[in-house]
């Protein structure tokens, strides 16, 4: 059953896109070692090499910042052994490599392919950080020189975190900055710029200065600024949204300044799925090790019959459920927002995979802050340690929190593009609801998002004081919420429904009927209120869920084990050997 519930997991890909990944990251090259942090940060550049190494021995580099599959897939498994290295991979191959292939220009790629030059990107300045649009960086365009002029108009405006230092060698970096031809201001480009020569020493008008260390990943995030650097005509990529010719004369297809902007930087959407991806797989890896060690680690039974397994204990175990079902549902609804943006083929769908990545991100990454939160405790004084392969990467996804845009930023415009966009919740059913259907709680969870979205609507046209934002954001941050759980309720449901091992399907079934209960039961006052659920329904539902508890609880390790963490990477963890009396 093991197998074959990683088989519906990895929708039957496992061993074509995600077991090479697992295999390469189980060797001992990525085991944790004790150094300290700059250590730890020249270590992961030292493993971006050997993952280069292994791609080039395949179909090369360049093929992952086409395969969105492929390249979430990879993010998926880097997370649980060095977050440092899920960072700058990250950057290298999504934004700066994938950057330059969308432009399709005359850029030469070979020292980035074979990793002679590290890519890095500055986007975010100091000053601005969401509000990236409203940057200050100039390129300013000397048609006589034919050359740009890329400046840092004062120390506001340094470009804010990247990972630009000559720790692990010299490096180019994809830098934004306003497009100045003549007297016009033509929004924000990208333009190519070595940061480093080949001793690692910065190129004149440069300014590369550390920052203090983060609790998240040892990665060496830096301020940088530039002074009157010029660089070649060539250094901008050039693509429809913007081109200009070597005489200066712009041109775009893109008549809005922000819209050229969101097209320049047009990696960071897939750069959400790959936070999301990073943070995913470090979730599911946290959470087998906390279910194998609540197995294997004794404690007192609380009678005079000796010592049990701590799984023994309602109080270990039920969290634990409630998180395996949590990973499974954000598993399946990451699968579907990385198959939309593959398949968007319009200009719609293309805005609609966008918005649904926002929304992912944000729900797998608060998501999975919880559970491995969790497991953490669950794992007591053991969990605390880096060697076991939980506190770090909690620490370190708050980065990807963070990171391709803020959370609660991209919630936000995600559920005013709800509002007040052309999307329209499911309609609310009459009558109460039977908690026995699947089909049913799939209802009820379209039913909470519809009550969200009908408060945020009512509130957008209301006379209370503020603009439309003020009055809505917080109904519509629940209306995001509530889509998100539906979306992931409905990706499991789908695949205990298409599975064809009835004992795969019972199980998740079940999983999916405690996800959606714990989501109802957070509702049931809206719900009874609206009529979808009787008073009686509202007080059985902790006895319900606790039935739900009973129904898994001797499938714990069967579940943890169907996420196919590698075995080689679990077994070179401390805690695995921990199984004596507490």
């Amino acid at each position: 059953m093991t197998a074959d519930l990683t088989r519906v997991l990895f929708e039957g890909r496992f061993d074509q896109v995600h077991a090479p990944w697992r295999d390469l990251f189980s060797n001992p090259i990525f085991h944790h070692r004790e150094l300290p942090p700059e250590e730890r940060m020249a270590l992961s550049y030292e493993r971006l090499r050997h993952v280069n190494k292994s791609v080039n021995d395949g179909d090369g580099p360049e093929i992952l910042p086409r395969d969105a599959t492929r390249l979430t897939a990879l993010h998926e498994w880097v997370g649980p052994v060095d977050p440092g290295l899920g960072t700058i991979l990250s950057i290298h191959y999504n934004l700066v490599l994938g950057s330059l292939l969308d432009a399709k220009g005359a850029h030469d790629l070979r020292p980035f392919l074979d990793m002679d030059r590290i890519g890095v990107y500055l986007c975010t300045e100091l000053a601005h950080g969401n509000s990236a649009a409203l940057m200050e960086t100039t390129a300013t365009y000397d048609p006589v020189s034919r050359e740009f002029i890329l400046h840092t108009p004062r120390p506001e405006a340094a470009k804010f975190m990247p990972n630009t230092s000559p720790v692990g060698g010299p490096k180019t970096a994809l830098v934004a900055a306003r497009l100045i031809t003549g007297s016009q201001d033509q929004g924000v480009h990208l333009f190519l710029v070595p940061l480093h020569d080949e001793t690692g020493q910065c190129l004149p008008g440069i300014t590369i200065e550390r920052l203090p260390q983060t609790t998240s990943a040892p990665v060496d995030h830096s301020m940088t600024t530039f002074a009157g650097v010029r660089l070649p005509h060539e250094a901008m990529l050039q693509a429809d949204h913007g081109r200009l010719t070597p005489d200066g004369v712009y041109t775009s297809t893109v008549g809005s300044a922000r819209k050229r902007f969101l097209a320049s930087v047009s990696r960071v959407t897939v750069g959400k799925l790959c936070m999301q991806a990073y943070h995913l797989g470090a979730t599911r890896h946290a959470l087998t090790v906390a279910v194998r060690y609540a197995h294997s680690r004794h404690t007192s039974s609380g009678t005079r019959r000796g010592t049990v397994p701590l799984w023994q204990h309602r109080s270990h175990h039920a969290p634990l459920i409630d998180a395996l079902a949590t990973s499974y549902a954000a598993t399946f609804l990451h699968r579907t927002a990385v198959r939309k943006w593959e398949q968007a083929v319009t200009e719609a769908d293309r805005d609609d995979a966008e918005r649904l990545a926002a929304i992912t991100k944000g729900w797998i990454t608060w998501r999975g802050r919880q559970v491995m939160t969790e497991c953490r405790e669950r794992c007591g004084a053991q969990g605390l340690f880096l060697a076991n392969g939980i506190a770090g990467q909690l620490a370190a996804g708050e980065g990807a929190i963070t990171a391709e845009g803020d959370n609660k930023v991209i919630w936000v415009k995600a559920g005013m593009e709800m509002l007040l966009g052309n999307y329209t919740p499911k309609p609310l059913r009459p009558g109460p609801s039977d908690l026995n259907s699947p089909e049913a709680l799939q209802d009820l969870l379209a039913d909470t998002e519809r009550i969200w979205h009908e408060r945020a609507r009512v509130r957008s046209r209301s006379p209370r004081p503020g603009g439309v934002l003020d009055r809505t954001v917080l109904p519509v941050l629940q209306l995001v919420d509530a889509h998100a759980h539906y979306l992931a309720a409905e990706g499991l449901l789908t695949a205990a429904r298409q599975t064809t091992r009835r004992q795969t399907g019972r199980l998740l079934y079940a999983l999916h009927r405690l996800f959606a209960l714990r989501h109802i039961a957070d509702h049931s006052g809206d719900l009874l209120a609206a009529g979808r659920l009787e008073s009686g329904q509202v007080l059985a539902l902790p006895d319900t869920i606790e039935d739900v508890i009973d129904e898994l609880a001797p499938h714990g390790l069967v579940l943890a084990n169907g996420q196919a963490v590698s075995e080689r990477l679990l077994l070179s963890h401390p805690i695995m050997a921990a199984g004596t009396e507490q």
